[in-house]
């Protein structure tokens, strides 16, 4: 962005493009919350950025640029805060955690997250996720000999979930090696609702209930059962065997509940155990399943990955020990360029607490913004051929001749004070996955990857991710 496009007087909203619109309803019969990412997109490429849109009386901005989106992310929470809905939402559900949390409720909930996903925490828990990725490995060997097909996106969520649970809260549902009803049916329920609810025009289920409604009520009671019973045996356990230092994430949370003056209740505690169960089982989960179709189109690349996964791992089938991890690079890579084409957060959406200029563009208080996070990286002049699936382009030295490589443009684990407190966790679990993966086997989807279509459920959901796995010789 030029000086001259900053001193220049903003341009009001009404002023920007816009796509044509219905009288009264504006853009609302558009607005599809499955694929509104899509059609976001669309408008951009048409309009430009910024442009803005209408829904009933309500004009909304969208931007894509990524100067402007890290000058919003800067000042949050002090001027910006999430789409007002989600917090409204989540609150409903009794999930306001440190995702949706604004104001002085947010910073207290930041540093005990913080600290407890900090990474010195990981070497001492890495036995355990070396265990859950090995009964995901034995899960995948038995359906190779049988012939199956693996659905990638339930066992990805699976594993996600035994993660967080056990690094979280000192439990591991297991929920790999169980069939039937697990927790992860009931946690697959909730992001779609929440997607539709905070972008609907007005609040139906609080005077009418679907029975997409009662099937979310019905979810949500099993989720807080389940919530509770692991905070009570938390509690027990703190009992039994009394420490000064936490020994997990949700001892920690009990500890400051528990402590005089906290201003924090039990509802608090349970909404952040919420919030940790849908956020490590949700997009850590799809972005490993995005990894897939390009994995599968090019069997070169996994000869490669194979070789070297082969080559650091020895006669071991999983990554043997903390310090290997760090030799996996490429791995997590596959994850990142992956998600720069396919972004599990697409659509993210903020509004100003004050009258605040947004690049070049007065924006009133509460106005809705929405920022679109692959545009900017499709781009040529932040990277070289945005059109290809290149996961060295994160490896290589960067040099004139490498051409473009912008990082900033990358927005999946956001930006500023409030950027994503889980992504070291994200990015180990990528590589622990994908380089036992390409260790184990070799990958074919089973159905046209241009039929899996893109659904966007509060994250990035592919529509199905069925893949045929192959056993390499070891």
């Amino acid at each position: 962005m030029d000086t001259a496009t900053l001193t220049a007087p903003p341009r009001r909203i009404e002023d920007l493009p816009s796509p044509w619109s219905l009288p009264v309803l504006g853009n609302l019969h558009q607005m599809r919350p499955a694929r509104m990412h899509q059609v976001l997109e669309q408008w951009a490429a048409q309009l430009g950025s910024p442009y803005s849109f209408r829904v009933l009386n309500k004009r909304m901005a969208v931007f894509t640029d990524v100067d402007v989106m890290h000058a919003v992310l800067r000042e949050r929470p002090q001027r910006f805060r999430r789409h007002r809905p989600i917090e409204s939402v989540l609150t409903e559900l009794g999930g306001n955690g440190l995702f949706s949390a604004e104001g002085a409720a947010w910073l207290p909930q930041r540093r005990m997250i913080m600290q407890a996903l900090a990474t010195p925490h990981f070497r001492g828990f890495f036995p355990t996720l070396q265990a859950i990725t090995e009964r995901l490995r034995q899960r995948w060997q038995r359906a190779a000999e049988r012939g199956e097909t693996v659905q990638m996106t339930h066992d990805l969520t699976r594993y996600t979930v035994d993660v967080t649970s056990a690094l979280a809260f000192g439990e591991d549902p297991n929920t790999l090696e169980q069939e039937g009803d697990v927790i992860q049916n009931h946690l697959a329920v909730i992001f779609p609702m929440i997607m539709s609810r905070i972008n609907a025009p007005f609040p139906w289920w609080r005077h009418v209930r679907l029975p997409r409604d009662r099937r979310l009520d019905r979810a949500m009671v099993v989720v807080h059962r389940y919530v509770r019973d692991t905070m009570q045996r938390a509690r027990r356990r703190m009992q039994d065997d009394p420490s000064d230092t936490p020994r997990h994430l949700l001892e920690a949370m009990l500890k400051m509940r528990d402590a005089p003056g906290s201003g924090l209740s039990d509802d608090d505690v349970a909404a952040n155990v919420l919030t940790l169960l849908l956020a490590g089982e949700d997009t850590t989960a799809n972005s490993l399943a995005w990894t897939l179709p390009y994995l599968a189109a090019d069997p070169a690349l996994q000869t490669r990955l194979h070789a070297q996964a082969q080559a650091t791992f020895g006669a071991e089938r999983v990554c043997p020990t903390y310090e290997t991890v760090r030799q996996l690079d490429l791995f997590e890579a596959l994850a990142t360029e992956a998600g720069r084409l396919r972004p599990v957060a697409p659509v993210i959406a903020y509004e100003p607490l004050e009258d605040a200029r947004v690049g070049d563009v007065h924006v009133p208080a509460g106005t809705y913004m929405f920022f679109l996070t692959r545009p900017p990286t499709l781009d040529p002049g932040h990277f070289a051929h945005p059109e290809r699936y290149d996961p060295d382009r994160w490896l290589r030295e960067r040099s004139p001749e490498a051409g473009a490589h912008e990082p900033r443009a990358y927005l999946q684990f956001g930006a500023g004070p409030r950027v994503c407190p889980g992504r070291y966790l994200a990015g180990v679990e990528m590589r622990l996955v994908l380089s036992m993966l390409m260790r184990n086997f070799s990958v074919s989807l089973t159905m046209d990857p241009a039929r899996i279509r893109e659904v966007l459920a509060f994250t990035l959901v592919p529509s199905a991710m069925p893949v045929r796995l192959v056993p390499r010789e070891i």
